[in-house]
């Protein structure tokens, strides 16, 4: 199907005059060599493929699929409106052509993202910019991404703790008790919470092997003898719920109900149960709200930015550094408290 493109290309290229056809043996020599080598096959999946050797994540996958769909579904004047399963199949050759960032079609896409968030304008962008590098074109200097305020992470204050503390304990769920101290010890995010294996904990050693996680990045997490006896309280019931029909559920640390690993999903139903409980509104409790509580609480008490970036597993200590921010933003918050009875 490439080959005849390019031959029917080539062909309407020919009819049309020299000029033309020097053009088209100028795109074939101009390509990169990666895209001439697989101008014949099919684009979507040498792209996800691209993103899974990146170790890009599934929810960043999607996101990336979205907009490739948008962007690739603009219609231009004078052009017929292909459908989305029909670009899919294209090849890298006639993907190169049809996403050609300067005849326009990016800026029919650009106008239609004005009414979401700066952040999903954002992410979008970038999906779409590494869409455009990869299939072989330069990403205009024009394009411009929204400004965006950062917003501080979310963390529980100590009356909030308490209170969830409290509704841990009255909870009739018996996952709340290991659950909510494994989160608020460790600093783990949800979905390695959910991958954690029986066999990843090491009760002597108190720590974790937290395997493949953001990133694809094994790392070790740390916690104290309270997470040991919240685990040993947990492990007759997991011993009742473990499936023999279920290879997963026999290695699985936290299982559901009907024997089966739990998931993220699984895990915010149960914080929004807490977050009834402990009567917190929901919006301010989530699995990632015990994660930056953990990591405010070693920075109030004297930990070093290098070491949280460590225990949370951040990439980049850029990204732990915001916790900085939060820190500067209680300081002020005490000192306007204790002016104010002045």
């Amino acid at each position: 199907m490439g080959r005849d493109a390019k031959e029917v290309y080539a062909s309407e290229i020919e009819s049309l005059d020299d000029e033309k056809s020097l053009e088209f043996n100028d795109l074939m020599t101009t390509l990169p060599s990666r895209i001439r080598r697989l101008s014949d096959f099919c684009w979507y999946e040498c792209w996800i493929q691209q993103l899974k050797s990146e170790k890009k994540s599934e929810h960043t996958i999607r996101s990336y699929i979205t907009s490739a769909r948008g962007y690739s579904l603009v219609k231009l004047p004078n052009e017929v409106q292909k459908g989305w399963s029909q670009i899919k199949n294209m090849t890298v050759f006639e993907f190169h052509l049809l996403s050609k960032p300067d005849n326009g079609r990016i800026d029919g896409w650009l106008s239609s993202l004005g009414d979401l968030k700066p952040t999903t304008i954002n992410a979008r962008i970038a999906a779409i910019s590494h869409l455009i590098k990869w299939i072989g074109h330069i990403i205009p200097d024009w394009i411009i991404r929204p400004s965006r305020n950062k917003s501080l992470p979310r963390t529980l204050g100590k009356k909030e703790l308490n209170r969830l503390k409290r509704a841990v304990l009255e909870s009739e769920d018996p996952l709340a008790f290991p659950v909510s101290t494994v989160l608020l010890d460790t600093g783990i995010r949800v979905s390695e919470l959910c991958g954690l294996d029986i066999d990843d904990i090491d009760k002597e050693d108190l720590s974790a092997l937290v395997i493949g996680g953001k990133g694809e990045k094994d790392r070790t997490v740390l916690f104290t003898n309270s997470t040991v006896d919240a685990i040993e309280s947990w492990e007759p019931i997991r011993e009742n719920r473990i499936s023999s029909q279920n290879a997963d559920s026999q290695r699985a640390l936290f299982i559901s109900r009907r024997g089966k690993r739990i998931n993220p999903r699984s895990i915010q139903k149960l914080m929004d149960s807490l977050a009834d409980l402990a009567e917190i509104p929901r919006s301010r409790l989530s699995p990632h709200t015990l994660r930056h509580t953990f990591a405010t609480g070693l920075l109030e008490r004297g930990a070093d930015l290098v070491t949280i970036q460590r225990l949370l597993g951040h990439s980049s200590i850029a990204t732990t550094r915001v916790y900085l921010e939060i820190g500067d933003q209680t300081l002020r918050e005490i000192y306007h408290r204790a002016q104010s009875f002045n």
